[in-house]
C-alpha cells in the first residue's frame, strides 16, 4: 500500500459524496414516488424559490451544465411543470417560469424533504449544522471569486 495516499476516510471528493449520498438517498426515494428526478427538483426548487429566470441562470443555481438543463426543461414542459416563454428584452432568449403544478409538487414534497435534512440536524445538532452549512456555501464562494 502506498502509505503518501491519504485514507479514503481523510479525503474530501470522497467525503463529499459520501455525504451526499447521505443525504440525496432518501430524496431520491421520495422523487421516484412523484415521477421526478433530483435534477428536475433542483430546477423546479430554483424558479420557485427565485421566479422566472433564463436558463443560464438556473444551470448555475441548480448546479447543472447548460446542456443537460436544456434536456431538463424540455421533460419538465412535457410534464407542464414549467413553461418557456421568450424574453421580452431578446426574443433570441427564453424565460422559464414554474406553473401551478409545478408549484404543487414542490409544496406537496417539501415536508418530506425537511423531515430528512431535520434528522440530519438533529444528527450533527444545530450549531454544527449550520457550521456545515456556512463552510460549504465558503467553499463555493471562493471558486466564485
Amino acid at each position: 500500500m502506498n502509505s503518501d495516499l491519504p485514507l479514503t476516510s481523510r479525503s474530501l471528493p470522497i467525503a463529499l459524496l459520501r455525504a451526499r449520498e447521505r443525504v440525496m438517498g432518501p430524496i431520491r426515494a421520495i422523487l421516484m414516488d412523484v415521477g421526478i428526478t433530483e435534477q428536475q427538483w433542483r430546477v423546479l426548487r430554483v424558479l420557485e424559490e427565485e421566479g422566472p429566470q433564463d436558463p443560464t441562470r438556473i444551470a448555475d443555481q441548480a448546479c447543472l451544465l447548460l446542456p443537460s438543463l436544456t434536456r431538463i426543461l424540455q421533460k419538465l414542459e412535457e410534464k407542464d411543470l414549467i413553461t418557456r416563454q421568450p424574453d421580452p428584452g431578446d426574443r433570441r432568449k427564453q424565460i422559464v417560469s414554474i406553473t401551478p403544478a409545478g408549484a404543487k409538487i414542490i409544496r406537496d414534497n417539501l415536508g418530506a424533504s425537511q423531515a430528512v435534512f431535520d434528522d440530519i440536524r438533529t444528527q450533527l445538532g444545530a450549531g454544527r449544522f449550520e457550521t456545515l452549512l456556512d463552510l460549504l456555501n465558503e467553499l463555493y464562494q471562493e471558486k466564485s471569486s
